[in-house]
C-alpha cells in the first residue's frame, strides 16, 4: 500500500534525504551540494510503501509561483505508483489560490506530469548534466 504524508519528524527527514543522496548524488551524479539548498522554505513529502521508505518530493513558494521539485523514487519501488502518488498529493497540498505551478523535468519522467495537466513550455535545457523540459501547470484554468 502506497501512503504519502508530509514529513514533520527527523526520521522522516533523515528517510528523504537518504533517497535524494541515493537517486540523485549516486545515480545521476548531481553536485551534492546543490541537492540540499532551500530546504527550510519547502514542505517535504515522504512515500512509503508497506510502511518502507520510496519516495520523496517537496514544493516551495517562489517569486514566480509554486515550485515543485526533487521528485525521487528509489530504483526498486519506480513503475508502481509511488511518483503518481507523491504528484497528486504534493498537488493536494498547495494552498488555496495557487494559480501558477511550476517544476523542471528530467526527459524520462515528463509523462508522467503530463498525466496532471502540466504542458511543456519553452525548448528542452540541461540542468546539472540532465536533459529537462519546464513544465507549466495553471490551476485557475483546470476545470
Amino acid at each position: 500500500m502506497i501512503e504519502v504524508r508530509k514529513v514533520v519528524t527527523k526520521q522522516e527527514f533523515d528517510a528523504i534525504h537518504k533517497i535524494r543522496r541515493k537517486v540523485f548524488i549516486e545515480e545521476q551524479n548531481c553536485p551534492p551540494d546543490l541537492e540540499w539548498e532551500n530546504e527550510d522554505e519547502c514542505v517535504h513529502f515522504l512515500a512509503t510503501v508497506d510502511n518502507v521508505a520510496a519516495g520523496t518530493a517537496r514544493w516551495w513558494p517562489t517569486a514566480k509561483g509554486i515550485k515543485l521539485q526533487r521528485f525521487a523514487v528509489l530504483k526498486e519501488f519506480r513503475g508502481k505508483g509511488v511518483g503518481q502518488a507523491l504528484v497528486q498529493a504534493v498537488l493536494n497540498d498547495l494552498p488555496t489560490g495557487t494559480g501558477y505551478v511550476y517544476l523542471h523535468a528530467q526527459i524520462q519522467a515528463s509523462s508522467l506530469y503530463e498525466k496532471f495537466g502540466f504542458v511543456k513550455e519553452g525548448a528542452e535545457f540541461d540542468e546539472v548534466g540532465i536533459r529537462h523540459y519546464k513544465m507549466v501547470l495553471h490551476l485557475n484554468e483546470r476545470s
